[in-house]
Parts: C-alpha cells; sequence; structure tokens
C-alpha cells in the first residue's frame, strides 16, 4: 500500500539567485509590426521647406542678426528642423519624436500667430504695430503671413490630423515656458547691447523698455507667461480629447 498524501503540501523554497521574471529580450518592434506615414512624411517636409525658405528671404530682405532676433523667426527654424526629422521618421516607419519637443514647437507655432493677430494687429489692441510694420508690401507681406498665419495652421493642421492623440503631457507644460523665458532675457541683453534711440532696440511693443520701463515690461512678460501656460495646459487637454485620426487595419480586419 502507497502512504496517504499530506493535507498541506509546503511551498518549495525559492532558488536563490534567480529572478522571478527575466527581462524579455524581444523589441517592441517584433510586437508591433512598425508602420510608415509617407503622406505625413511628404506633408512635413513641404512645411519644414517652406519655413526654411520664409527664414531666408526674410534674412535677405534685413538682416541676419535682426531678422534671426524675432520669436516667430526663431520659432520658424525651431519648427523646420522639428518638422524633416519627423518626416524622416515617419518615412522610416521609426518611433515619432518626443511630445516635449513636438509639443513645444506647436506651442510656439501657435504664441507666434496668436500674439501677431491679437496683440500686434488688432486695432483695439495697446501694442498695435504702426508704420510699415504694421502693412508690409512686396515680399514682407509674403513672409509675414507665411510667418505668423500659413505655417502655424500647417502646424496645427499636423497636430490634428496627422498625429496619434494622447501623447503631451501636463508636466510638459512648464518646461515649455523656458524657451520664452530665455527669449526675454534675450530680449533685455540685446536692448542694453544697443545705443538707445536706435530704430528697432526692442522688437515687440510690450517688450519696449524704453516706452514703458522696466516694471511695466515684466509685467507684461507676466501676463503673457501665464497665457501662454494656460494655452499650454489647453493644448495638452485637446490632444487627450481628440479622436485618433491615424487608423489602419490589421490582417485580422479590426481597427487599432
Amino acid at each position: 500500500m502507497t502512504a496517504p498524501l499530506p493535507r498541506d503540501i509546503p511551498d518549495l523554497p525559492a532558488i536563490p539567485g534567480v529572478p522571478a521574471f527575466l527581462p524579455s529580450p524581444v523589441p517592441a518592434t517584433a510586437v508591433v509590426t512598425p508602420v510608415r506615414h509617407p503622406v505625413a512624411a511628404v506633408y512635413r517636409v513641404l512645411v519644414a521647406l517652406t519655413a526654411a525658405a520664409t527664414v531666408t528671404v526674410e534674412i535677405l530682405l534685413t538682416s541676419p542678426i535682426r531678422a534671426l532676433s524675432y520669436f516667430a523667426v526663431q520659432s520658424a527654424v525651431l519648427l523646420a528642423a522639428v518638422f524633416l526629422l519627423s518626416a524622416r521618421r515617419a518615412w522610416k516607419a521609426r518611433r515619432p519624436l518626443p511630445s516635449a519637443l513636438t509639443g513645444a514647437t506647436l506651442l510656439y507655432a501657435t504664441i507666434t500667430a496668436l500674439v501677431y493677430h491679437v496683440l500686434l494687429t488688432n486695432a483695439s489692441s495697446p501694442f498695435t504695430l504702426t508704420g510699415a510694420a504694421a502693412t508690409p508690401t512686396g515680399w514682407h507681406a509674403v513672409t509675414t503671413h507665411l510667418l505668423h498665419t500659413a505655417i502655424p495652421a500647417a502646424a496645427a493642421a499636423d497636430w490634428l490630423f496627422l498625429t496619434a492623440p494622447g501623447r503631451l503631457h501636463l508636466r510638459q507644460a512648464a518646461t515649455w515656458l523656458l524657451y520664452p523665458l530665455a527669449y526675454l532675457l534675450f530680449t533685455f541683453t540685446r536692448g542694453e547691447l544697443i545705443p538707445p534711440g536706435t530704430p528697432g532696440r526692442y522688437l515687440y511693443p510690450f517688450l519696449d523698455v524704453d516706452l514703458h520701463g522696466y516694471k511695466s515690461v515684466l509685467g507684461n512678460a507676466l501676463l503673457l507667461g501665464l497665457a501662454m501656460y494656460a494655452l499650454g495646459i489647453l493644448l495638452i487637454a485637446l490632444d487627450h480629447a481628440r479622436p485618433n485620426p491615424i487608423r489602419h487595419r490589421t490582417k485580422t480586419g479590426f481597427r487599432l
């Protein structure tokens, strides 16, 4: 006869030195098939080339130092570089660029458009541009329209129709303000290096220390910074609420 089985079988002791779960050497691309996005790649290349050409023409019309001192021109340079890198990744089916970088590019392009249309060309604004800056002509009119309207609209369209939603995060909104803060310090430094009374010493009326003084300019900068932070949070909220424009069918017929 065989001995009866015990009612309680003790657990076997763990083998020392062996982890419970071994790390998987399988990359994510082996599980999820990479998908190329040629439409997004071509679109971003066209937008990047348009931004680069606009900046080039703007430099030729004025001067490199003055043109590159504008926030709109600097944001266009950043957009051109980011869109070229993003287009390369979309064409080669690689992972998209970090959302902190693409979100910052979108925010700065949106700021460029809103500041120009709400503060600088709005008749009811106390900082409305006057003189030739208010009504550019010739190639200046073309570059002004592209920098402040067409290119920001193209960046928004790429975000809405060619980018997966839910990639932006609330923690990124504060870091996006580092560049506007650096631009404010750059404006003050540039103004101190240029002799008083020189035309174009301060490129934006709301940052003109000669007209308003440092106290008022810092107050304007604080209000603008709060508005930019609120705009960043709004973009993040919209990014999580909008539908997914990028959908493709797998071999089973289900939508991903």
